[in-house]
C-alpha cells in the first residue's frame, strides 16, 4: 500500500473500471470443480481466480500432526506461475506461508474439528489469475469447498476487502487500488450472527474510516454469503438431474 501512483484512481465519484464506492466487482461462484477431490469450488471476483479443493477427512500423514480430540486442519494457499504479470517462482513464498496461516485461521473458526478426531482435512487453494483481493476470494472459495466436501461447519465464513483510495473508503479494491491505495482492510465473518473470523489492515485510516469500511464489508459479506450458498444448492441440483437420467 501506499505507492505513488502517476493516475488517478477516482474521478468524478467513480472508479478506473466505473464502479461506485460501494460496488463490487462482478462475483461468480461455482462448487464443484474438481471431481477428483472430495469438495471443491471456483471463486471470480473480477479478473481475480481462485480455485480450492478439499480432501478428507482423511488419515493423518505425518502422524506427529494427529490430534487426538479433533480434526487437524491444513492449508495450503499458493499463486500458479502464471498467475500475475511477472512469472511466480515455484513453491511456497513468505507470503503464500502467511496467507496460508490467515486462512486456516478464518476457517478454523467455522469447521467443527471435534467431530472427526484423529483425521485430516486439508484444503489446497490456487490462484489462476491475480487482480486483488485473493485472499478474501481464497477464503470464499475453501469455505464453498468445505461445504461441498461434507464437512460440518457451524456456518459458512465469507470475506472481502474495503479500503482507502485518495481519501476516499472504498468497497473490493482493483489491482491499481490496492498497489497505490492509502489502507486495505481484509475481514472474514461467520454471516449468521456477523461474527468475526478475520480482520486485518494494511496502511492507514482513521477510527471512523475503519468503522466504515468495516460496515461496508459486514453488508457486502451477507450478498457474498448468499452467492455462496446459491453455488451450494446449484451444484446439488444439477447432481440430483444427472441421478434421474
Amino acid at each position: 500500500m501506499g505507492m505513488k501512483s502517476d493516475k488517478t484512481l477516482i474521478v468524478k465519484g467513480k472508479r478506473l473500471d466505473g464502479r461506485g464506492a460501494e460496488d463490487m466487482r462482478p462475483i461468480k461462484i461455482t462448487a464443484g470443480v474438481i471431481k477428483q477431490a472430495d469438495g471443491s469450488c471456483e471463486v471470480q471476483f473480477g479478473e481475480t481466480k481462485v480455485i480450492a479443493a478439499v480432501y478428507g477427512p482423511k488419515k493423518v500423514l505425518p502422524r506427529r500432526y494427529e490430534e487426538s480430540t479433533r480434526a487437524y486442519l491444513k492449508v495450503y494457499y499458493f499463486m500458479a506461475a502464471f498467475a500475475t504479470s511477472e512469472r511466480n517462482r515455484p513453491g511456497p513464498s513468505r507470503r503464500s506461508t502467511e496467507i496460508s496461516k490467515v486462512i486456516k485461521e478464518s476457517l478454523a473458526n467455522a469447521v467443527d474439528l471435534d467431530k472427526y478426531p484423529q483425521t485430516e482435512i486439508s484444503v489446497y487453494i490456487e490462484v489462476t489469475n491475480a487482480n486483488a483481493g485473493t485472499r478474501t476470494a481464497a477464503i470464499n472459495a475453501a469455505s464453498v469447498a468445505l461445504v461441498d466436501a461434507g464437512i460440518e461447519m457451524r456456518d459458512i465464513v465469507t470475506s472481502v476487502a474495503a479500503g482507502k483510495v485518495e481519501g476516499q473508503v472504498i468497497l473490493d479494491l482493483m489491482q491499481d487500488e490496492d498497489n497505490f491505495g492509502q489502507a486495505d482492510l481484509p475481514v472474514a465473518i461467520l454471516p449468521r450472527t456477523n461474527e468475526i473470523s478475520l480482520i486485518q489492515m494494511d496502511g492507514d485510516m482513521t477510527p471512523d474510516e475503519v468503522k466504515k469500511a468495516f460496515g461496508m464489508c459486514i453488508k457486502a459479506c451477507q450478498k457474498i454469503a448468499k452467492l455462496q450458498r446459491e453455488a451450494i444448492v446449484n451444484k446439488y441440483k444439477q447432481e440430483g438431474g444427472n441421478n434421474d437420467e
